[in-house]
C-alpha cells in the first residue's frame, strides 16, 4: 500500500515495517537513527495505538515518510 492513505494503526504498522525492510534497516538501526528505542519501533510495527506521536513522526521522517491528517468527505 505504498503511497496509499493510512486509516488505522495497522496500516501505519505495515507501512513502517515495509519501509524499514526496504531500506535494509533492523529495528535497532531505525531506532538509533530516529533517536528512540528498538522497543518503540517494535510497538509501532505491532500496531500499538498508544505510541507517542512526536516519536512516530521522528521514525517516519527517517523512513522518508510523513504523518498527515486529511479530512474525510463525511464525518
Amino acid at each position: 500500500r505504498e503511497g496509499a492513505g493510512m486509516g488505522s494503526f495497522e496500516d501505519i504498522a505495515r507501512h513502517v515495517r515495509a519501509r524499514r525492510q526496504a531500506l535494509a534497516l533492523t529495528q535497532e538501526q531505525l531506532a538509533d537513527l530516529a533517536g528512540t528505542s528498538a522497543r518503540f519501533v517494535w510497538s509501532i510495527e505491532q500496531g500499538k495505538a498508544s505510541v507517542r506521536v512526536d516519536k512516530l513522526v521522528d521514525v517516519l521522517r527517517v523512513l522518508g515518510s510523513e504523518l498527515a491528517v486529511v479530512a474525510r468527505s463525511e464525518p
